[in-house]
């Protein structure tokens, strides 16, 4: 009589590593960022509209100051507080520097295109009001050495607004120095042209680490599951 032999073997113990399929977190780690979420949109368009306002309303009350007030013969607005007073400047800003119109020129030309040349990667709004202010006040002012006598490059700025004791100036010194302010006031803050804020991190990266964590005790519970289904087999 013969007695039948079970090919049946009994099944090997398999890791339980071996059972889980490779983590999805060692094959793509998780952004830095939401690569969905898009960029702040470039800021040039909004800079230049700036700059083009503050040009124009520049030229526009310089071509009325000249047409209608005489020299030293100022026009009282608040008593002798506020007046308006046509000043030919050959300076900078504020009757500044007199003596050097030429290179106060150059050096207007060059913050000119200096401007510009951040504007083109600039993503931060306030950025681009701030420096859009300090581009249409020197544009203003550059024209006036450009155009206006005694010839180009030594062109007096026409200057008409009085207050106090303070140097007359007009509306693109008001517009320089006011968009200066503004940026030294980002700078201080932490708020880069690029639209971030220095040591604040990035927002979407934060999400995204948070939203991950709470897969985390998930996987180790199925790891747990497989290896107790291994020691039963």
């Amino acid at each position: 009589m013969m007695v039948g032999v079970s090919d049946d073997r009994p099944p090997e113990d398999k890791p339980a590593d071996s059972a889980m399929p490779p983590s999805d977190d060692a094959e793509n780690p998780t952004p830095t960022a939401d690569p969905g979420k898009p960029a702040a949109p470039l800021r040039l368009r909004t800079l230049l509209i700036i700059a083009a306002v503050l040009l124009g309303l520049d030229l526009l009350t310089k071509t009325i100051v000249v047409a209608e007030l005489t020299p030293g013969d100022p026009v009282p607005i608040i008593g002798d507080f506020a007046r308006l007073s046509l000043v030919r400047n050959p300076g900078a800003a504020f009757s500044m520097a007199t003596g050097m119109t030429w290179l106060l020129t150059l050096v207007a030309a060059a913050v000119v295109i200096g401007v510009i040349r951040i504007g083109r990667t600039l993503r931060s709004l306030w950025w681009a009001i701030g420096l859009g202010m300090v581009l249409g006040g020197a544009l203003g002012n550059l024209v006036d050495r450009l155009f206006r006598a005694p010839g180009p490059l030594q062109g007096h700025v026409v200057d008409f607004i009085a207050v106090g004791w303070w140097p007359v100036f007009n509306l693109a010194d008001s517009s320089i120095v006011c968009g200066a302010i503004l940026l030294v006031v980002l700078t201080v803050f932490g708020f880069e042209p690029d639209g971030t804020r220095a040591g604040h991190g990035h927002p979407e990266a934060t999400a995204t680490e948070t939203a991950a964590k709470p897969d985390e005790p998930s996987d180790n519970g199925a790891n747990g599951a497989a290896s107790s289904k291994g020691n039963a087999a």
